[in-house]
Order: C-alpha cells, then sequence, then structure tokens
C-alpha cells in the first residue's frame, strides 16, 4: 500500500492539540495534515481528540465532527457519504481511501489523515484536481461513433458485450489508484496514471464505440501508456475493488494485437 510521501526537505511542526471535553470516556487522536495558502505555521499535524460516543461510526464521521465542533478552520471535500461521488478521497493510516467507507474502528490506536500523496494541495485535504481531469478529458471519455445510429432504439449490445464492462464502469475517479503509483508520482505530466488508463480501456472495451483505432493511436506514447510497471498499488488502494493494473494490461495487448 502506498504511505503519504512528503516533497524532498519538507518539515512537517507538530501543531495544536485539542483536547477531548472532561468525562470523556471513549476518545480517539485524530492527527490531522494541516496546510493553507494564507497561513505562515504551516505545514503542520494537528490533533483532535474525539469523543466517540458523540460522534459517528465512519472516519468521515469524524472529521465532520471536527469540523462542526471543535475546529471550523479545517478543510476537506465530501458529498454523498455512500462511497459513489468519490470526494472525500484522502490518505488514512497510511493507504489511500474514502473516508466515508472507512470505519473508526478499523484502525487501532491514532488515526493519521493525510491528503492524497503527490498533488498540488490547495488547502488541507483538499488536493488539486485540476491536471487530474484535464487527462480524464484527454482520452474522450464517451462514446464515438461513426455510423448513422438506429432511428428507433439505442445503439444495442448483447449480454456477453456488456459484461466486458464490468470492472470498468463502476470507476468513481477519486484517484485513490493514480496517487497511490509511484510512476505517477514522477511522471504525472506525461502518464496518465491508472484512473485514467482504466477510464480510457472502458470505451476501449465498449462494442458500441467505432473508434478504438484512433483511441489506441492516442495512447501509443512511451509515457502515456507504458510508464506502468505493474506493481499493483493501483489495485491494492481501489476502494471499489477494480483492477486498474489489468485494465492497463489489456490495452498493452490491444496494442500487440494490432501490430501482428
Amino acid at each position: 500500500m502506498a504511505e503519504f510521501t512528503l516533497p524532498k526537505n519538507s518539515k512537517i511542526k507538530a501543531g495544536k492539540t485539542f483536547n477531548a471535553a472532561a468525562g470523556a470516556k471513549r476518545i480517539k487522536r485524530i492527527r490531522v495534515y494541516r496546510w493553507s495558502p494564507e497561513d505562515d505555521d504551516n505545514p503542520r499535524i494537528d490533533t483532535y481528540e474525539i469523543d466517540l460516543d458523540k460522534c459517528g461510526p465512519m472516519v468521515l464521521d469524524a472529521i465532520i465532527h471536527i469540523k462542526n465542533e471543535i475546529d471550523s478552520t479545517l478543510t476537506f471535500r465530501r458529498s454523498c457519504r455512500e462511497g459513489i461521488c468519490g470526494s472525500c478521497a484522502m490518505n488514512i493510516g497510511g493507504t489511500n481511501t474514502l473516508a466515508c467507507t472507512k470505519a473508526i474502528d478499523d484502525y487501532e490506536g491514532d488515526i493519521n489523515i493525510y491528503p492524497l500523496p503527490h498533488m498540488d494541495v490547495v488547502k488541507d485535504l483538499v488536493p488539486d484536481m485540476t491536471h487530474f481531469y484535464a487527462q480524464y478529458a484527454s482520452v474522450k471519455p464517451w462514446l464515438q461513433t461513426q455510423t448513422t445510429p438506429p432511428p428507433d432504439r439505442e445503439r444495442l449490445q448483447s449480454k456477453e458485450e456488456r459484461a466486458e464492462l464490468d470492472g470498468l464502469y463502476e470507476c468513481i475517479l477519486c484517484a485513490c489508484c493514480s496517487t497511490s503509483c509511484p510512476s505517477y508520482w514522477w511522471n504525472q505530466e506525461r502518464y496518465l496514471g491508472p484512473a485514467i488508463l482504466l477510464q480510457a480501456y472502458r470505451f476501449i472495451a465498449d462494442s458500441r464505440d467505432e473508434n478504438t483505432g484512433e483511441r489506441l493511436d492516442e495512447l501509443e506514447d512511451p509515457f502515456k501508456l507504458y510508464r506502468c510497471h505493474t506493481i499493483m498499488n493501483c489495485t491494492n488502494s481501489c476502494p471499489k475493488g477494480l483492477n486498474p493494473a489489468k485494465a492497463i494490461a489489456e490495452i498493452k495487448k490491444k496494442m500487440v494485437e494490432r501490430s501482428v
């Protein structure tokens, strides 16, 4: 599993400690990375003692509790709370995951929470996803067709053709896999990374798409595709249980097949 890695020569200070209220019986310490472009005292780690009797069971509940009841300056993303939107992706206990799907009880001792590794930080636990989304747009994640659509129905697939998309369409673009990949850490300006390559393969594998050749041409590049070294961090960290490494391997396989 990928652990949060700081830039070279980076120093994180010990920040503030917020103690639980007197009388709290079940206390959990949450250690949170803090950074703000408007603050000179950063980066730092602030420590919050949570009264578990006044907090929901998930790590996201603890973060929301901190925001609402202890420290309103804490910044993070969240939305669905059901593991669907990917907004609350962060590094928890050394692993990239979704805060809404991880139970507090899954962690012994203190819980260390950082933003997704090797991405610019906007503030606190909020990474800058601009480049990631631009890479997503670059693979043209929509059906591309040349033929005229049927006038009276949708473009149909057999059950077998539809099954080829299982394990691909479920990706929620949380970026947990890409930000756990050392190749993406060092080459993200040119390497598309596991999340985007899985999305690319989702349309390559779709029987309704008619631009497979053009899609493969776009990926035929020493960096876009071939920086993957099958380390498997991506598959190990995916909170949806998907296998981006397999999708990348399938793209490489199609590259070989068309050249034979």
